[in-house]
């Protein structure tokens, strides 16, 4: 592939921000994905795309344009290394490589909709670019994991084969590449967001064959020869979760680490549900994170827990409560109340109080009991009200009163 083949904007979006293998402070500095979008902005207020600027007459016209505090020689100095890009797509193609600007129609549309100007302006990848419009399950954790950890999470990749559930992960070692080549070695899809070096991933022997099956798609936001980066490998995080309808953390330092700081991202910015493991040895962070709006993840051995391919459905199932009605409730409601909405308040409300011994948004609790948010609302404000539940912030979740306590209570009772 050679770039006469690349949409006109996305060669304009490469000679921006690609760096070409050079080093950061090689000179003129490609673009940083705020400066793109600042660029972005100016060019859908003149009504023009990126690839109008290949055209030498509106290459001039930024020479003569304010947009914020960008160098406008800057500007057309980055357009101007054609040559540049002419040998990098070429030792691209020979490496399998593919490359997707924003404005690609196959450049994944999850990522715009939950990350909006945090999408990546470029994507390099090698695999089946279908894959990354097919969601599936984010599987994350630290590094350093012990046999516990690594067991859970050949299980949970066993049942999303099993299920057709694609597994999204980072590539790092531990937890990113047992969950990757597991899903591969049960016959299940993957899809690998790496922060570093995908130029030698895409050549590394054990991610050819899932690859050339087309069961293996790996992609990064940064140059495919760029060695492993602290930012870069935090950034690219929001990325693995951007691309997934759910996320498991299976282990997780606490306040602390790649891992920490993408979960705490993700539940802040609501970019999917989280989930963590429960199970066995338990990190300090995964029980940290339940405080902070994360839920209880139970895949073995109830596969019903684990995502479905209808991102509306909800993850878990609730048990059933010995606190729920029996008999007949209407009758015993009926007598105390007079307006029929309390009637359906106090029907409901022992069913709500179920699902909220985790933290749930109210969303989701709509999505369970199929209800309009606008109902649900008006059921959790009152339950508030009453002093059955609280309401956090930042994320804004709803839980029963000392019910994420009484949950880490448990866990350290069951560790000890």
């Amino acid at each position: 592939m050679s770039n006469h083949l690349l949409q006109s904007n996305t060669q304009a979006i490469l000679l921006l921000c690609a760096s070409f293998g050079q080093k950061r402070d090689t000179e003129p500095k490609p673009l940083t994905l705020g400066e793109y979008n600042s660029l972005a902005g100016w060019l859908l207020e003149q009504e023009m795309t990126p690839g109008d600027l290949l055209n030498s007459t509106h290459k001039n016209k930024l020479l003569s344009a304010t947009i914020g505090k960008l160098d406008s020689n800057r500007l057309v100095a980055l357009l101007e290394r054609g040559m540049m890009l002419s040998l990098a797509m070429e030792k691209w193609t020979n490496q399998g490589l593919w490359i997707l600007g924003r404005s690609d129609s196959q450049y994944p549309k999850c990522l715009k909709q939950k990350l909006q100007h945090s999408a990546p302006a470029i994507l390099y990848g090698v695999g089946n670019i279908e894959l990354l419009t097919q969601g599936g399950l984010a599987i994350v954790g630290s590094r350093d994991v012990d046999e516990d950890a690594i067991n859970y999470t050949n299980k949970v990749v066993q049942n999303c084969a099993a299920q057709g559930i694609q597994v999204v992960s980072g590539g790092a070692r531990g937890i990113d590449q047992v969950s990757m080549l597991g899903a591969l070695e049960f016959g299940g899809t993957a899809v690998g967001v790496l922060a570093d070096s995908l130029s030698k991933a895409a050549v590394a022997g054990k991610y050819r064959p899932g690859i050339k099956e087309g069961r293996l798609t790996l992609i990064s936001p940064y140059d495919p020869d760029s060695g492993f980066d602290v930012g870069n490998a935090m950034g690219r995080n929001k990325y693995i979760y951007a691309l997934s309808d759910r996320a498991l953390i299976v282990s997780s330092s606490f306040d602390q680490g790649g891992t920490w700081a993408g979960a705490i991202e993700a539940l802040k910015k609501n970019i999917v549900p989280v989930f963590v493991r429960l199970e066995g040895n338990i990190p300090e962070g995964n029980k940290q994170l339940i405080l902070n709006g994360a839920k209880p993840f139970e895949p073995t051995p109830h596969t019903s827990s684990l995502p479905t391919e209808n991102p509306t459905e909800e993850v878990e199932t609730p048990h059933t409560s010995s606190s729920l009605p029996t008999e007949n409730p209407t009758e015993e409601v009926a007598g105390k109340l007079d307006k029929p909405k309390d009637i359906i308040y106090e029907l409901v409300l022992p069913v709500l109080l179920e699902y909220l011994e985790q933290p749930l948004d109210e969303k989701s609790l709509a999505e369970y009991l199929d209800i309009q948010v606008g109902q649900m609302q008006k059921w959790l404000k009152r339950a508030v009200e009453e002093g059955k539940v609280i309401k956090t912030k930042n994320p804004v979740r709803y839980c029963l009163k000392h019910s994420a306590k009484q949950l880490l209570a448990k866990l350290e009772a069951k560790t000890e």
